[in-house]
């Protein structure tokens, strides 16, 4: 008798220990996946939550997950306008800084930029070709737009798709803080075999890239600032080329 009491004991133990783990694993094989990634905000304190916490899967943004992060909750908007500029600063505090007016819509943009000497240059990207010209000249460069000949925004003004294009390997800190009132998500590189650092934020808001920085050995050596962005883009956009060819119309 004392036998057959103790194999049962070991088969009730057995069912508990086998509901316990259907509890804890199983469920999760049967229940919809619903969660969406939630970022934090700055000032968020720790035991603050957004409306509809349940919902929402909180994750840290580490070197190891900020392009996932990336990736998955932020866009580049369809339609927008924004004033873009640029520094090099070339030693003991001289700089060259460019002013560039960026135009996007349905997959065009339009971008120009007054260089430092004051020469205007004009670039049109899209339907898988560029347009480049100079102010005062009505000679227009076509090609194919491949990375190395034409880039989004125009020459030299990074985008978020450069961060997403790291080697994770080469991202030595991430992390959510604000820049000039933005919230942004913020990325800092490994020094490359020069020792050049690249840092990014970008805005949480908008999902564009609102400021770039690269320095060496401790000296800031470029800077790319864009914090304000309209959308749609403006009334007076246009993607139009010096002979009047019109490329692109905006669609209000």
């Amino acid at each position: 008798m004392e036998r057959r009491n103790r194999n049962i004991l070991v088969v009730l133990i057995g069912i508990v220990i086998t509901v316990a783990i259907f509890s804890s694993f199983g469920l999760g094989l049967f229940a919809p996946d619903t969660a969406k990634i939630q970022l934090p905000t700055p000032a968020a304190s720790p035991t603050q939550e957004p409306d509809g916490a349940d919902d929402y899967v909180w994750v840290d943004i580490t070197p190891q997950t900020v392009q996932h992060v990336i990736g998955n909750t932020l866009s580049r908007p369809d339609s927008y306008g924004r004033t873009v500029t640029i520094e090099d600063f070339w030693g003991e505090g001289e700089s060259g800084v460019t002013h560039a007016t960026v135009w996007v819509d349905g997959g065009w943009t339009h971008t120009t930029a007054t260089q430092p000497g004051g020469t205007v240059r004009h670039s049109i990207v899209g339907n898988g070709q560029f347009w480049l010209w100079y102010g005062g000249s009505s000679q227009v460069l076509n090609g194919k737009a491949e990375e190395d000949s034409a880039d989004l925004e125009g020459q030299r003004i990074p985008t978020y798709e450069d961060v997403l294009a790291l080697d994770q390997a080469t991202i030595a800190a991430a992390g959510y803080e604000e820049k000039e009132g933005l919230a942004c998500i913020y990325v800092e590189t490994v020094p490359d075999s020069q020792g050049y650092v690249e840092q990014y934020w970008i805005s949480v808001d908008s999902g564009l890239l609102a400021c770039a920085e690269t320095w060496l050995d401790g000296q800031l050596v470029y800077r790319m600032i864009a914090y304000t962005v309209d959308q749609p883009v403006p009334e007076e956009a246009s993607f139009t080329l010096p002979d009047g060819t019109v490329l692109h119309t905006v669609q209000r």
